[in-house]
């Protein structure tokens, strides 16, 4: 098959997007044609946006040979030195997820390798289980975008529970997700939109544990759980703020850290207040436990791996017909 890969981590880094690489390289030796366009850095959490107004740049880059301890930007834009000939490069972009599903779809890179048989989206560094988490996944954004497109595409996750990253555990588990995706493409429908989030456990021994078809838990952000304020003006950029965040959701259960030095600002004064992206992933831990077995969430708990079908549209609710009187 020609997979287009996709990603909302971003390009091969340690501490942010250590997964697409040797997926990417798995996906290679079982003899796909694999073509590759990520965002440029860190865009996760951004579901399925476009950036209305955005001069769209796109790079080519030649990936390392195997994983970098840190991603070396100076790889960017350079010719394929110490590469094979016919090596083609992936290409970077300075958008989003989605953006990049509609330009490797647009046939403005890849045309000449054939027409793209299917679309992952991922392997994201972490899960993509319940709906809080669905809804707001860039990786399930580029999926959701392919399909809209009218292409077959997979949401690919791997479901951290340390951030050791084992380099066999990995490859055990990006052999496995290969098995996975690939019968899906054979044996599923993919019409009308259809598409699949696959949640896969980064544990050793996942290949030899069940693979299961299970529904989205549909559970909700408790009041004030996305964000915490600030004394000051603090952000980090994407990618160290996302390695803060991810090094707290592989503390299972763990409360949102406390913000340094917060306070409220005096109601009257109406200064410029600040806050930071701090979701408080007990909320989706604590629902899961409630829900019980047969979610996405619980069956990724118990070390096993998740496919959900979804669409790619917003259903309207049955039998709400005729006139509103007001």
């Amino acid at each position: 098959m020609h997979i287009l890969v996709t990603n909302d981590d971003g390009p091969p880094s340690a501490e942010s997007s250590p997964y697409v690489l040797p997926f990417v390289q798995t996906l290679k030796a079982a003899g796909h044609t694999v073509s590759v366009i990520v965002p440029d850095e860190q865009r996760s959490w951004i579901g399925k946006a476009h950036i209305v107004g955005q001069d769209v740049q796109a790079t080519a880059y030649w990936p390392p040979a195997t994983n970098p301890d840190v991603h070396q930007s100076d790889l960017v834009a350079k010719g394929p030195e110490g590469h094979e000939s016919n090596e083609h490069p992936w290409i970077l972009v300075n958008s989003t997820p989605a953006t990049c599903a509609q330009l490797g779809l647009g046939s403005h890179f890849f045309e000449e390798r054939g027409p793209i048989d299917l679309v992952i989206s991922g392997p994201n560094y972490g899960r993509n289980t319940t709906a809080v988490f669905a809804l707001s996944s860039g990786t399930l954004g580029a999926a959701l975008e392919a399909a809209a497109c009218g292409h077959r595409s997979i949401a690919l996750s791997f479901a951290f529970f340390d951030r050791i990253n084992d380099p066999t555990i990995v490859s055990n588990c990006c052999k496995h997700a290969l098995k996975v995706c690939e019968y899906l493409a054979a044996n599923s429908d993919f019409d009308q939109g259809r598409l699949y989030s696959v949640n896969v456990p980064v544990q050793a021994g996942v290949d030899q544990r069940r693979v299961v078809w299970t529904k989205m838990l549909q559970n909700s952000w408790k009041k004030g759980a996305c964000f915490q304020e600030q004394s000051s003006a603090g952000a980090m950029d994407p990618e160290s703020e996302e390695v803060r965040i991810r090094r707290r959701e592989s503390a299972v259960g763990a409360e949102s850290e406390p913000a340094s030095g917060t306070q409220t600002p005096a109601k009257e004064e109406w200064k410029t207040r600040h806050f930071k992206w701090s979701p408080r992933f007990t909320d989706v831990y604590e629902s899961v436990e409630k829900a019980g077995p047969g979610s996405d969430g619980w069956t990724v708990k118990a070390g096993e791996t998740s496919i959900t079908a979804l669409r790619a549209n917003f259903m309207h609710i049955e039998g709400m017909d005729g006139e509103v009187k007001l």
